[in-house]
């Protein structure tokens, strides 16, 4: 099981697969108000960045799930760096229906409500997770604009704002994917046969 090989090539080096920075999960941790113990359970997690961020900034405990074998491996690579790897733990699985087996403080699901079939199937697939009183974290992918057509749509990058982001974050995630593409033999067609 893995996530379609374009994620894996054009991700394959970002610590944070989303428009978020070190000094924005450094504010989001503050406003949800992260205390030593809080336990975390994070779906379609990436590289993990936020979960280790999280563990060394505010003593979190964390789990994470992620269909991709490359990301897993990084988040638990990156756990070791940071010094984590006893407060958090990452699983290579399908998140699709994934409820943990103890409540945590907050359910997290940040560009991935896929695994829910859509906001709504996210939000009740994490709620089953979650102990009374804590928090789901969700951040959704959205067009700023309106699409012309539904063919424009299809043939554009999204563009990602999760509340913490501006205009050049998008574009410094497009950048680096679009080396990766070119890097792995595409020869910048977008085409990775």
């Amino acid at each position: 099981m893995d996530i379609p090989r374009i994620f894996n090539i054009t991700e394959s080096r970002h610590r944070i697969h989303n428009p978020f920075t070190p000094a924005k999960y450094d504010t989001l941790g503050r406003v949800l108000r992260m205390k030593p113990g809080t336990s975390i359970l994070d779906l379609g997690s990436g590289s993990g960045e936020m979960l280790c961020t999280w563990a060394r900034d505010f003593g979190i405990n964390g789990t994470s799930i992620d269909m991709s074998r490359v990301f897993s491996e990084q988040a638990k690579a990156r756990a070791e760096a940071l010094g984590v790897s006893d407060q958090v733990n990452f699983i290579h699985d399908d998140a699709t229906g994934y409820v943990s087996d103890e409540k945590v403080g907050v359910a997290a699901c940040v560009g991935a409500t896929w695994i829910g079939g859509g906001v709504a199937g996210a939000i009740d697939l994490l709620a089953k997770s979650l102990l009374p009183n804590g928090i789901i974290l969700i951040g959704e992918p959205y067009w700023l604009k309106t699409p012309p057509s539904e063919e424009v749509a299809k043939g554009v990058w999204r563009r990602f704002d999760l509340g913490f982001s501006d205009a050049s974050e998008p574009d410094r995630l497009l950048r680096r994917a679009w080396l990766r593409c070119r890097r792995n033999g595409s020869g910048g067609s977008g085409r990775l046969g």
